[in-house]
């Protein structure tokens, strides 16, 4: 006798429940709940706390770290014109990762409890919540631990002094990601590049997961074949 498949409840937090759909995970979280009400990801009041963040918090942190990293490649003998040089090369990098990890990583296709688990807290989340102000900007707790290994990369292929202005041309990259994320949402863009840039986005929520996966630009998108196609259909991958 086969089991009864599994059922989310909505009012109850969801970060420990969306594991045990199992296969059915990948259709369930691409069904989107077009609320501007988030929901609850746990039990615990601290926890939950942590899962919410206000957008302007984003450039509040990080601007002043890249302006401090800039401020270290001077004084190690960087002049100004390399500084913005590395900053502008940082801001490159981060472009191929943004469609990168939002390809291969956010939309891998999970199916074991902790990966359905990991999957909904980093990215399906904001799939199955595509209004949830709260949670389209990353808490820059996360952000310094995901950082971690592209400051490592860096540091190991450049020197001393451009290291700190490439890697926080990087941030710069990922802080203009995180706030024009959130305005392609919640924003009211006038006609031209920025209502463009919000279909094009907003396509990839409500037509075709498995196109579209540039934020900030559709660079790469266009470069490996997945920028949206007119007549795409839904194809929740």
């Amino acid at each position: 006798m086969s089991s009864k498949p599994f059922t989310v409840d909505l009012n109850k937090p969801l970060v420990f429940q969306v594991g045990h759909l199992g296969e059915a995970y990948n259709e369930w979280v691409h069904q989107p709940i077009i609320s501007k009400d988030g929901p609850r990801f746990f039990g615990n009041d601290f926890l939950e706390m942590l899962t919410r963040t206000v957008w302007w918090v984003i450039p509040l942190v990080w601007l002043p770290v890249i302006s401090w990293l800039v401020s270290v490649s001077l004084s190690r003998g960087l002049t100004p014109s390399d500084a913005a040089s590395c900053l502008a090369g940082g801001i490159f990098i981060w472009t191929l990762l943004e469609y990168t990890l939002h390809r291969f990583l956010f939309h891998m296709e999970t199916r074991s409890y902790w990966a359905n688990t990991l999957h909904y807290v980093l990215h399906g989340c904001h799939h199955k919540h595509p209004m949830d102000g709260l949670r389209l900007v990353f808490p820059p707790a996360a952000t310094t631990i995901l950082s971690v290994p592209l400051w490592i990369v860096i540091r190991l292929t450049s020197t001393p002094a451009v290291a700190p202005a490439l890697f926080g041309g990087g941030l710069l990259g990922y802080v203009m990601y995180d706030v024009t994320h959130y305005y392609l949402h919640h924003g009211k863009p006038s006609p031209g590049l920025s209502q463009n840039l919000k279909r094009y986005h907003l396509n990839h929520h409500f037509r075709d997961q498995s196109e579209g996966f540039g934020i900030t630009s559709p660079l790469w998108d266009r470069a490996f074949g997945t920028y949206p196609t007119t007549k795409s259909t839904q194809k929740n991958k």
